[in-house]
């Protein structure tokens, strides 16, 4: 028997041709409408499988899909899913770490390299016909090398970012992390601190912990007016991991000298946020993992750990 597969991504048209050849597939690219929804659920009550991103599973879905055998993320984050309901369902949900981790490490080192030299706002000037003359202090940024760069969290990315730091430009790394790596000290010539110790003592503060109940609203006011002056905060890891009314806040009253951000509280950024006011601030539309070698590489995983859970074999990564 053919098993019915329910895939909400765009994936890359080889991908999706060979899966058609092996299963019964419905296609959605994203659901953006009430009509798609619809139709996702109708579709879900008979899937074997799903594929995709960007859908936020709950009880009453899964209720809704008593077939449902394996749930292939095409992310590393699993916030979307509720664990303890797929568990009690004997569901295998799969994800896909490590193929994305260089795309997302560029992008928060391109935030960074952004925010130092103030380059949206020196974009804007040339394009808005400003720049009529050498540029005066006004305009200047501020240096990369040799200063202190701070990572929250350091898993797989926040290595990855760490490593661009410490042997690209001989930066310093201190990092949190909730649990004792002291082999990275080494690695890095780091040294692991308390979170409050890193917002004190970092120019450059990385945020790349996964989003879970112990860190939603973890960087609060209180972390970031404890910043050193020019401090600079990149967040590529999710929006909710940081207050966005205190970030907003800081960066008005200058007690945070810039921001880059590639994830926001609320996606798509809504088009009143008051972010978009701010000229000390950098933002990015998540393309954390968006190239198409590192896009492809997560589909081909997904669909790898999908093939082989309705063959019988264990997935290559499950959560």
């Amino acid at each position: 028997m053919t098993h019915n597969i329910v895939v909400v991504h765009e994936l890359y048209p080889e991908l999706l041709t060979t899966l058609q050849a092996d299963y019964h597939v419905t296609h959605f690219q994203r659901l953006a409408s009430d009509d798609d929804r619809q139709a996702f659920r109708e579709a879900m009550a008979e899937a074997d499988a799903f594929i995709g991103s960007n859908v936020k599973f709950d009880k009453a879905l899964l209720d809704g899909a008593p077939r449902l055998k394996v749930i292939a993320s095409v992310s590393v984050g699993v916030d979307a899913y509720p664990l303890d309901e797929i568990r009690a369902r004997n569901i295998v949900l799969t994800n896909t770490p490590e193929v994305l981790t260089d795309a997302t490490a560029d992008t928060g080192f391109l935030l960074l390299m952004m925010a130092a030299r103030r380059a949206g706002e020196m974009e804007r000037k040339v394009r808005g016909g400003q720049w009529q003359a050498s540029l005066g202090r006004a305009d200047f940024g501020i240096d990369i090398t040799g200063k202190t760069l701070g990572v929250v969290g350091m898993g797989r990315i926040g290595q990855a970012v760490a490593q661009r730091g410490h042997h690209g430009f001989n930066m310093p790394v201190v990092f949190y992390n909730r649990s004792d790596k002291p082999e990275l000290e080494d690695t890095f010539d780091a040294r692991q601190v308390s979170l409050e110790t890193l917002f004190s003592e970092s120019d450059f503060i990385v945020v790349t912990v996964a989003l879970s109940e112990d860190t939603r609203g973890l960087i609060d006011r209180r972390l970031l007016a404890a910043t050193r002056d020019k401090a600079i905060l990149i967040n590529i890891s999710r929006g909710q991991v940081v207050r966005e009314d205190d970030l907003i806040a800081c960066l008005q009253d200058g007690t945070l000298y810039y921001a880059g951000l590639d994830v926001y509280e609320r996606e798509p950024l809504a088009s009143d946020s008051a972010l978009l006011s701010l000229d000390n601030a950098v933002l990015l539309p998540h393309i954390g993992s968006s190239t198409f070698e590192t896009r492809n590489a997560m589909c081909d995983l997904a669909a790898d750990n999908l093939n082989r859970v309705l063959g019988g074999e264990p997935a290559l990564t499950s959560v």
